[in-house]
């Protein structure tokens, strides 16, 4: 019933929307700036890796993050610094404007998990809440903005499904 509520329900899509573009605002700023005033992540990896998430027993609770971080993230930290500071902003971007919404929260999602094995709380179990909503939500969290013509649009450039197909499937 209430999966059903946030993929149908047009009170509920424009309620979504408000989530979306505060969501967005938040990414997308976060990504400028770092963007404009420069961002390097090396020190953020390294820390990250040297300090990882301990569990109650002593041992690290994402071992293999930390292996992730030491093994592809510090050698490769300046592909890291171009994709975290655009992925912010394009996330950002996507969702304040409502354009492919659900791939957008998705990655919001990804980056937003990242932070965390890394160890950093933050506002992440908010932005994953929130973030959470709006992909189960799918198309209805874009309704009120440029999902309602691209994806469409996507559907039957790409997919080749009629306008009638298209909507049953939403």
């Amino acid at each position: 019933m209430i999966v059903n509520a946030l993929r149908k329900n047009k009170i509920v899509a424009g309620i979504l929307a408000i989530v979306r573009i505060y969501l967005g605002y938040a990414w997308f700023t976060a990504g400028y700036h770092k963007i404009v005033d420069g961002f390097d992540a090396s020190g953020y990896l390294q820390n990250a890796a040297a300090n990882p998430v301990m569990g109650p027993d002593g041992a690290p609770v994402y071992a293999w993050y930390t292996t992730f971080l030491e093994a592809f993230a510090i050698p490769n930290a300046e592909l890291f610094n171009f994709l975290i500071p655009w992925g912010e902003a394009a996330v950002g971007l996507g969702l304040m404007l409502g354009c492919l919404t659900t791939a957008a929260a998705f990655f919001a999602l990804v980056m937003n998990f990242a932070f965390f094995f890394a160890g950093t709380v933050s506002h992440n179990p908010t932005d994953i809440l929130m973030g959470f909503f709006i992909v189960v939500a799918g198309y209805n969290a874009g309704r009120f903005g440029l999902d309602r013509w691209v994806i469409p649009f996507i559907r039957k450039t790409v997919f080749n499904q009629t306008s009638s197909t298209a909507n049953e499937t939403l």
